[in-house]
């Protein structure tokens, strides 16, 4: 079977680098707050250029953190409204949420995935006070058209980067185009940890500050506490994990580009609708490799049977999942779709040649 994605043997790639770092945090005794994740996340910060980069404990708290710093500064307030892609994953939508503001879906664009930049003015009002984009599957979306429709309406761009880390856009890092940027290091994503990690990264010196002393339940003072806040932090453990395969990030990444040349070459199936290759390939870092197809749940049985695993990214909607049952009677088409018909193939640093191969010849005999 060829694995969906073999965490085992891209972490064993690293195992005495990552070896040695955890011996040096179990023999030091200091597990949270110290050298190991000073050293990430100024490792971190200048690998995306941005000034700040805070640890927390997972992506979807990174996103959580932005928000309520926002409201805390005053930037935002409770009830006010936060533009979101209506076909993300469902952390994205969870963070708004969760800080009492209402998430305003706006729909894909069908080739990119990413949320309609076109669409996004139209579902702007007085309430409107951030876009929370979304670069999905590894891919940037970005733009100056973005930037002008923030700027007229005053909003804060927030980028959800889980997904897309070491893309570029006009050669600016994702995590450095908006005002603030949220990264999950799930262990799944192209750099994972051993386990749950996140982070953000800003320009912002006061919105920096609030978010990493609402991360240490709001205190910047041990026992003095000035927001109601909560327990997110980045351990020693996994700050060490992370610093060994930053530096490895960009050559992962560069093989999952050549992975993805390859597919979108030699996949010639008319059943199969491919993703497009963007004109500057540094915008797209292949976190999955995302085909469609009318024929999806036969195809995807197809590949089991043939020793290909695959995952759908993913099989429901936001707006039709229960958590959300306020908006399951709304209709977004161009999500529907998508959900209905995408199925993620096989894509990582360590696939070999005879796998992309075989993954090849199997979907063009489909």
């Amino acid at each position: 079977m060829i694995k969906f994605l073999d965490l085992q043997k891209i972490n064993l790639q690293y195992q005495q680098e990552i070896e040695t770092q955890l011996l040096e945090v179990f023999r030091s005794g200091w597990y949270l707050m110290g050298e190991r994740l000073a050293n990430f996340e100024k490792n971190l910060s200048n690998y995306i250029g941005a000034k700040h980069a805070i640890g927390v404990a997972n992506g979807l708290d990174a996103l959580r953190l932005i928000l309520r710093a926002y409201i805390e500064m005053g930037v935002m307030n409770v009830g006010d409204e936060i533009i979101v892609p209506s076909n993300t994953y469902i952390a994205s939508i969870l963070a708004i949420s969760d800080n009492g503001l209402v998430p305003v879906l706006v729909e894909p664009d069908i080739n990119t995935y990413n949320i309609d930049i076109a669409k996004i003015e139209e579902k702007t009002t007085s309430k409107t006070k951030g876009i929370l984009i979304v670069h999905l599957q590894g891919r940037i979306v970005f733009s100056n058209e973005l930037k002008e429709i923030a700027q007229k309406h005053n909003l804060k761009i927030i980028e959800d980067n889980a997904q897309t880390i070491g893309a570029k856009w006009n050669g600016i890092r994702s995590g450095n185009l908006g005002d603030a940027a949220g990264f999950s290091f799930y262990p799944g994503k192209n750099l994972g940890a051993l386990g749950d990690a996140g982070a953000v990264t800003t320009n912002d010196d006061e919105l920096a500050k609030a978010i990493r002393t609402l991360a240490n339940y709001g205190s910047s003072q041990k026992y003095v506490n000035i927001y109601k806040g909560l327990n997110s932090r980045l351990d020693e453990i996994q700050a060490a994990v992370l610093d060994v395969k930053l530096k490895y990030i960009d050559t992962e990444n560069e093989t999952r580009r050549l992975i993805a040349k390859r597919f979108i070459s030699e996949i010639t199936n008319p059943e199969i609708i491919l993703p497009e290759y963007p004109e500057s390939e540094e915008e797209h870092v292949w976190h999955v490799f995302v085909i469609r197809s009318k024929k999806r749940d036969i195809l995807q049985k197809y590949l089991t049977e043939n020793g290909i695993q695959t995952i759908i990214h993913y099989p429901i909607p936001p707006h039709k999942q229960e958590a959300y049952k306020e908006w399951n009677a709304l209709s977004f088409p161009i999500s529907e779709k998508i959900h209905d018909e995408v199925l993620s193939l096989p894509i990582s640093p360590v696939m070999t040649l005879e796998e992309v191969s075989k993954v090849i010849d199997v979907l063009n005999n489909f």
